[in-house]
């Protein structure tokens, strides 16, 4: 597992100028560090964990910070993001040493996440949809001619998008009316549109859900690897209120032929893949919110301790935003731990449904809170694009809704209490 991750560091070397925090407007002040002591912590990591976030914690600094609020302004991600994320090796974590990949670890992958949304959010739902759900589809449930022929340019050029939800599929996620036409010769045609699709606008290669066979409702659900040249047209590119330069795409599939080797796992169990995924995606999700709680707090109390004075004080000198800031740091630290218990029972093979939905659910909502307190305790400024964190604030709210609502969040605990009590 080494050698590709020091190839990583080779790479980000040759790519990035030398780290200043001076280049990034949003001061990344804190990462999670291992602790030094024989006592064991869930947020103790091994050395490829804190390599990684090494190594973004760079890129940040040099090739993202730069560019966020351009990208906001234009609602659009830089290409040069994209093709840097690649050649620095951070959009094949998982992915095994012989398709291109790091061959690392879930955690790993949930870190860079993590680590990216303390500066862009909108980089790192890009980063995390990419690794988390495309790349798990491709790697756990393709066949080994699928794997042979996406596994490689997934790792290293093309960016990939998860084409599940529609207009009338959304929390209810099988309410599918996009088909998939079985023909003669085993191939199949795809007719329908899809809705909310991040990478949308970008993707290259699309992990596709369709019925094959409506008369069986959900069990008639079939994934498939689909090439954006075979006929995936971009509709449009919605306008959001946050997370502005990821892609959110409708997309529309007009007797876009694919061949029957680009079934993904079992025809007709499509279904089970998209929920095994979304339930890994929602660690993801709950990285990302995390991660830009982090960014907006350390921008926001480095501003109250060392920049704004008020009444011949630091205005972080004040008991009530000692409060504050003390709440909102511990529901931080609340919402990391619920994110890398979830994120390590995952990785070791135990059910993490629950443990899932927590996370994205309590770090939705710290997001929120700590970004709204973040503006607040920058006062004008705060409220002023300038200082970034109305940024944290506008993005902070996709949270609560994508990847499972935080009212399915609640319903799935609630239904796995329930199983455990009865």
């Amino acid at each position: 597992m080494m050698a590709p991750l020091l190839r990583s560091l080779a790479r980000v070397g040759r790519l990035l100028p030398r780290y200043s925090t001076a280049n990034c407007p949003i001061r990344l002040l804190s990462t999670t560090k291992p602790l030094r002591s024989p006592i064991s912590s869930i947020l103790e990591f091994d050395e490829d964990v804190e390599m990684f976030r090494s190594v973004v914690s760079r890129f940040n600094a040099d090739v993202v910070a730069p560019r966020v609020e351009k990208m906001d302004e234009e609602e659009h991600i830089d290409p040069i993001i994209i093709s840097s994320l690649f050649e620095t090796g951070l959009m094949a974590v998982e992915t095994p040493e012989e398709y291109g990949g790091a061959g690392a670890s879930f955690t790993a992958a949930v870190a860079i996440v993590e680590e990216l949304a303390k500066c862009d959010p909108s980089v790192s739902v890009l980063n995390d949809v990419h690794n988390t759900l495309v790349n798990t589809c491709v790697r756990k449930w393709g066949s080994d001619y699928i794997k042979e022929t996406y596994l490689p340019s997934l790792s290293t050029s093309k960016l990939g998008a998860f084409a599940l939800s529609e207009p009338s599929a959304g929390s209810d996620a099988f309410a599918l009316r996009t088909r998939a036409r079985k023909l003669s010769d085993g191939d199949f045609v795809i007719e329908g549109g899809k809705m909310w699709i991040t990478n949308g606008a970008e993707a290259e290669i699309f992990v596709v859900f369709a019925n094959a066979e409506p008369e069986k409702g959900y069990r008639g659900i079939t994934a498939f690897v689909v090439e954006k040249p075979w006929g995936v047209n971009v509709v449009k590119k919605e306008k959001k209120l946050g997370i502005r330069a990821s892609s959110t795409a409708v997309l529309s599939f007009d007797e876009v032929h694919v061949p029957k080797e680009n079934v993904l796992g079992v025809y007709g169990q499509g279904y089970k893949i998209a929920i095994e995924c979304l339930n890994e995606g929602r660690i993801g999700i709950a990285a990302q919110m995390t991660g830009l709680a982090q960014g907006a707090f350390d921008r926001a109390v480095s501003y109250a301790f060392n920049d704004r004075q008020q009444f011949g004080k630091y205005i972080g000198e004040f008991q009530g935003m000692q409060f504050q800031i003390a709440q909102v740091a511990s529901e931080i630290e609340a919402a990391r731990l619920l994110l890398y218990n979830a994120a390590r029972i995952k990785e070791a093979g135990g059910q993490f449904v629950k443990e899932a939905a927590m996370a994205k659910l309590i770090a939705s909502q710290v997001a929120e809170k700590t970004a709204s307190r973040a503006v607040e305790w920058m006062g004008g400024v705060g409220f002023t694009r300038d200082e970034k964190v109305e940024k944290f604030y506008r993005d902070a709210k996709i949270g609560a809704i994508y990847e499972g609502t935080s009212n399915i969040q609640l319903q799935t605990i609630a239904k796995l209490i329930q199983k455990e009590y009865t």
